[in-house]
């Protein structure tokens, strides 16, 4: 496989950091590339999409921070271990809850992309648990860096005021990014790896690139299923509940589900 190739192109006197910035490359030219990813860099994101995004990501990070909770003594994760500054998931939370009620766990939709994304992070959590640097390397700091504009971005075109349902994208422990990144960057360089075990991380890192890119595409092929069933509810049953929309919403992911898998 292509991507799984570069990621062994490396030097071995570079940062960790470096290296997975240049293993990566590619597969971060891919997702930046997703038709999500494009509706937010012209500013034309949908409330439907953003919904849907938010739902992936609770799925995401709940796995995530749990596998970092249960790692944060290893070796490996103990030097890039941040709970306070970077935790999203009682952001997400909020978020969700705006969107949805607070009933909102009963409504969450998660494409089987984004199953697929948190077994690979279960599963390296339990065997190898030096690879959850590659995913909270690319999550976390990929979600910070673009955090303030991403967020601004929503707001604008969802026409939403103040930060609420935007919680997500704000980091109330971190003052400085910029500095906060070369703090885990400098954190996560004197991790002590083998050969191997740096070759993994890499590996893992576009991994990590390429179950994002899945999830996305996911997330909008998702939609457009959904945008269209909604259509066809609309001229068929004008007067169609909300609730009813929702349950074939979630037929639809069932079906999607059995036949794609994609971040």
């Amino acid at each position: 496989m292509e991507t799984k190739k570069s990621a062994r192109k490396y030097d071995m006197g570079s940062d960790l950091s470096e290296q997975i910035k240049e293993a990566t490359k590619d597969n971060h030219v891919r997702a930046e590339n997703t038709e999500l990813m494009l509706s937010y860099q012209k500013g034309e994101v949908t409330l439907p999409q953003y919904k849907l995004l938010l739902c992936s990501l609770h799925e995401i990070y709940t796995v995530l921070e749990e596998e970092l909770d249960k790692n944060c003594s290893h070796p490996a994760v103990a030097p890039i271990y941040f709970p306070q500054e970077l935790a999203r998931l009682e952001y997400l939370e909020n978020d969700l809850e705006h969107f949805f009620g607070p009933d909102w766990r009963g409504k969450v939709i998660v494409p089987a992309a984004t199953h697929r994304y948190t077994q690979r992070i279960r599963e390296i959590g339990k065997v190898n648990p030096v690879l959850l640097v590659a995913h909270a390397y690319t999550r976390y700091l990929g979600d910070l860096s673009g955090g303030q504009v991403l967020g601004k971005i929503t707001q604008k075109s969802l026409n939403l005021t103040g930060k609420e349902g935007l919680s997500f994208f704000f980091f109330p422990g971190v003052s400085s990014p910029n500095r906060f990144k070369q703090l885990y960057r400098s954190r996560m360089n004197a991790i002590e790896l083998t050969e191997e075990e740096r070759e993994a991380v890499l590996k893992e890192a576009v991994e990590a690139f390429e179950f994002n890119t899945q999830v996305f595409d996911d997330l909008q092929k998702l939609l457009c299923v959904a945008t269209q069933q909604s259509k066809i509810n609309a001229a068929t049953f004008p007067f169609l509940p909300l609730k009813h929309f929702t349950v074939g919403l979630c037929v639809t992911l069932a079906t999607i589900g059995m036949g794609i898998y994609i971040l």
